[in-house]
């Protein structure tokens, strides 16, 4: 099984195989189209696969065990078989997640943070990296009038206090993701309060991952709809690696990956020195 790097910034290409996910659902939700999008992000340059079987936007209604696992367990199966690369599970569900890794799948990536009863004994026994992230509410109520005092370091805190929790459990502290959730429970200026401030999550020893790809803040700051925010992705893209950013969970992975190039080699040229003084 592929196992996660992050001794340079990743792209984790989303798969949801869902009916109802804001930006692609209905697109990939039979196992064929399933695998050739995966083929092509993998082609693009994804180093993860991350696999959806409920949608977690705004709104959304949550789905049974029995219907999440229908959806997402063949396709890791599939994914697991044919591709050399990590794949992921995005979800809550403590089963899910216990069966998805069973199925192949390296990493499991919740938004609840693995608050569910029993997530942090499966994540534990599992061994796989985890990724929590923060999210005010539920995915049904989160952007009623979401409200922070200080939303840098309330998120900062919530996904310490989680991480503390895996660890106490028995997760290993170089398995453990931390992701501030771009666009759950969050206004436009908690978002860009976040964005602008991420080096201070960075900072707290963790890797983190930014998943901004498409978000509404896009929308709210460009008029775009879903379809039309490449644009708007990848300049978010570009501030979430300026920040410390080590994974990007995107939709436009042979977009990102230019973009992850070009910042790579201007970093790479600042840390050594070259092209100053007018080359």
């Amino acid at each position: 099984m592929p196992q996660l790097d992050l001794s340079v910034p990743r792209i984790m290409g989303i798969l949801n195989v869902t009916p109802d996910s804001f930006s692609d659902g209905g697109r990939y939700d039979r196992l064929d189209a399933a695998l050739y999008h995966a083929e092509r992000m993998v082609i693009n340059g994804a180093d993860i696969l991350d696999v959806g079987g409920e949608s977690t936007r705004p709104g959304a209604q949550p789905v049974s065990e029995a219907e999440e696992l229908d959806r997402v367990i063949p396709v890791i199966e599939a994914l697991s078989a044919r591709f050399d690369r990590l794949v992921s599970i995005d979800t809550s569900k403590p089963t899910v997640m216990r069966e998805a890794v069973a199925a192949g799948a390296g990493m499991i990536n919740d938004v609840n943070a693995l608050r569910a009863e029993g997530a942090v004994t499966v994540a534990a026994e599992a061994g796989v990296p985890v990724c929590l992230m923060h999210m005010q509410g539920e995915p049904r109520t989160m952007q009623r009038s979401p409200h922070y005092d200080d939303v840098v370091a309330e998120v900062r805190d919530f996904l310490l206090e989680r991480a503390r929790i895996c660890e106490a459990a028995g997760v290993s502290r170089q398995a453990i993701v931390l992701d501030p959730g771009f666009g759950f429970g969050k206004t436009l200026e908690h978002n860009l309060e976040l964005l602008q401030q991420l080096p201070v999550l960075c900072a707290s020893g963790y890797p983190v991952l930014a998943g901004i790809s498409r978000k509404s803040m896009i929308g709210a700051l460009t008029g775009r709809e879903v379809d039309d925010r490449l644009a708007g992705s990848l300049a978010m893209a570009l501030l979430a690696l300026e920040g410390g950013a080590r994974i990007l969970r995107v939709h436009d992975v042979a977009e990102t990956r230019d973009v992850l190039r070009v910042w790579t080699a201007v970093r790479e040229r600042r840390e050594s020195g070259e092209g100053s003084k007018g080359d």
